[in-house]
């Protein structure tokens, strides 16, 4: 099932037209909801590079790698003042520089808005 994003809209650094190829590329053999969400958690394990440093409500985080919720949503595997918890993806900011690979999120966050 798709999470719409809370307030975070694909990022002008790539254009709509890449992340759109990105999207096709990751949903390419996907039928319905749940094996496209899956297709899509699979192609951003792969290509985003971990661990990566951002910080959320002002707060450090560091990104160690990515999960499934309960409810089939993304989930960011974070520490976070040496606990480790589970953030929605669609919420972490990216940091400046992003991760290689970040435009595989942005690629995410436009196919969960439409």
């Amino acid at each position: 099932m798709r999470k719409k994003p809370r307030d975070k809209q694909p990022l002008k650094r790539w254009k709509k037209s890449k992340l759109e190829d990105l999207i096709h590329r990751a949903l390419l053999d996907a039928e319905d909801d749940e094996e496209q969400q899956m297709a899509f958690f699979e192609a951003l394990e792969e290509h985003l590079q971990f661990p990566f440093k951002t910080a959320l409500d002002g707060v450090p985080l560091l990104v160690k790698g990515l999960t499934v919720g309960e409810d089939d949503e993304v989930l960011a595997v974070c520490v976070r003042d040496g606990e480790q918890i589970g953030l929605p993806l669609l919420d972490l900011p990216l940091p400046k520089p992003p991760p290689k690979g970040a435009e595989w999120l942005e690629a995410y966050r436009l196919w969960v808005s439409e």
